[in-house]
């Protein structure tokens, strides 16, 4: 548990009503590790949320040898990913593929973002990975051990409020070969970013779930996914405002900044909505 108050006082009260209450607990101070992930307080009032163990555990699981090439990037920008149905099936892998993409969810969603794209596009090959998805795995692996104690920085900005980055890409795993047999490599990918106070807290790579026929209508999905996701966001501070508590941003009123670089999109999304 995480009891978060801007007065410690009040935490210990809490506790102590706990301890009253006949719970055995142990109350550990300022947090520094909490279900994996390390927090890292740094002089300048910044956090950086890492999770060292996992990557380890990944490194581990992939039997990557010690003088490996560790590459700078999570994915190579050259290779898309296809499901590659006239290669032979991975059999005698060293590591199990679903339990290694299982824990790059976990990593991704948790404190590395810069992962999502390579992290998705191995996750979707679960069910029949071949060579090289198996190759784009252990290249991710690679990377992670080379950015083993890197992790996402919150350093809260009180003059920003939420902020939201949208991109699509139109159809970027089309290909021609195998678009008769599978229909995924029309879909467009989404790909976005939601900020508040300037720390990131919500973010996403994935495919859209419908075939877009333009750039200006991938990109419109991808930023009306991304606000959808806002929503709940804006409702959850205008509440804790309403109640009187604290809030890390100093903008009176809560507002959400958009950006998209697709002028069709941006027209659509100022265009006056008219409901019945």
């Amino acid at each position: 548990m995480i009891l978060l108050c801007p007065d410690s006082k009040k935490i210990d009260e809490a506790i102590k009503q706990l301890k009253q209450a006949d719970l055995e607990l142990e109350d550990q101070g300022d947090i520094s590790d909490y279900i994996g992930i390390n927090f890292t307080h740094r002089n300048d009032g910044s956090i950086i949320m890492s999770q060292p163990q996992l990557i380890d555990q990944i490194v581990n699981d992939l039997q990557l040898k010690p003088n490996a090439h560790l590459p700078s990037i999570p994915a190579l920008a050259s290779r898309i990913l296809q499901r590659e149905e006239k290669a032979k099936p991975c059999i005698n892998t060293k590591f199990h593929y679903r339990s290694i993409v299982g824990k790059l969810n976990f990593l991704e969603k948790g404190t590395i973002p810069d992962i999502a794209y390579a992290t998705h596009q191995v996750a979707r090959f679960c069910e029949d990975p071949r060579d090289a998805h198996v190759k784009a795995v252990v290249h991710l692996g690679k990377y992670l051990k080379h950015t083993r104690s890197e992790g996402i920085i919150l350093k809260p900005d009180k003059l920003k409020s939420i902020e939201v980055y949208a991109d699509a890409d139109f159809a970027g795993n089309w290909n021609i070969n195998t678009a008769e047999h599978d229909a995924s490599t029309a879909k467009s990918r989404s790909g976005y970013i939601v900020l508040y106070a300037g720390c990131p807290i919500i973010w996403s790579s994935k495919l859209q779930t419908q075939v877009a026929l333009s750039t200006t209508e991938a990109e419109y999905v991808s930023l009306s996914q991304a606000l959808r996701e806002v929503v709940p966001v804006m409702n959850l501070i205008k509440e804790l405002k309403e109640r009187k508590i604290t809030t890390i941003s100093s903008v009176p009123k809560v507002y959400c900044k958009a950006f998209e670089d697709n002028s069709g999109a941006l027209e659509l999304a100022r265009s006056t909505k008219i409901t019945t």
